[in-house]
């Protein structure tokens, strides 16, 4: 529904922010202030924000999704809304944004659920979330005890952080899952064949690769796009 597609939204926000390159290590700095990014990468300020909205998107999340008549949890969903983009507005979004433009530009034929039937058309919620759980498994060793922190967080169960890169991965499997989100980019009409074209379209998106915490040149965003054909 779009309910979800907005409220994934919220979540990767709240995520992508939490586990950007540090601001302390993003560089080399330009000579003139006025040519610094978008974006600064995490920082104590915005996991603040950051953090607390996963508190809140744990508790109210499939609530807001499951029963449109739930005004409280739809309430703090839009309330972690509101946190997650005080987070993201300075520190940023990083992968699952950036494969993100080409997976809604490329759509062939994916008509989403309670939108207008004519249009074919990815949400951007959607087009986020999709790669998640592939984004994270492949970022979890640049900070194993931020995304253990998360899976904790969105799990509710204790996770050691030698565990991150599984753990988060199956928890964000886990809320697609339950929430009836299509099965991959396979479900959305693409196919391998699909990659080199989707990894073209991921790689002008410098304004939020630049902070990537890891390597986000076409090697492993293609892998990210394959791993991403099927969660579940």
């Amino acid at each position: 529904s779009s309910g979800i597609n907005a409220e994934y939204g919220v979540l990767c926000h709240a995520i992508e922010s939490y586990t950007a390159l540090p601001y302390t290590e993003r560089g080399p700095a330009p000579e003139n202030p006025k040519f610094r990014p978008a974006y600064q990468g995490s920082n104590p300020l915005s996991d603040v924000w950051s953090r607390h909205a996963c508190y809140i998107t744990a508790k109210y999340f499939k609530r807001a999704v499951k029963d449109p008549e739930d005004y409280e949890a739809r309430q703090n969903m839009h309330l972690a809304s509101a946190m997650a983009g005080v987070g993201f507005g300075n520190a940023g979004v990083h992968l699952c944004h950036g494969l993100s433009y080409s997976i809604s530009g490329l759509n062939r034929e994916y008509r989403a659920e309670n939108y207008p039937k004519e249009k074919k058309l990815i949400p951007h919620g959607l087009s986020v979330c999709i790669t998640a759980p592939a984004v994270f498994a492949a970022t979890a060793d640049s900070s194993l005890d931020r995304h253990a922190e998360i899976a904790e967080i969105l799990g509710g169960k204790p996770v050691r952080k030698e565990d991150a890169g599984k753990a988060l991965p199956e928890v964000l499997r886990e809320y697609l899952h339950d929430l009836d989100v299509p099965d991959g980019l396979g479900a959305l009409g693409y196919s391998d064949e699909d990659i080199p074209n989707l990894v073209a379209g991921a790689l002008p998106q410098k304004r939020v690769l630049c902070i990537s915490p890891i390597d986000a040149s076409a090697e492993p965003i293609a892998e990210i796009y394959a791993k991403s054909m099927k969660n579940y």
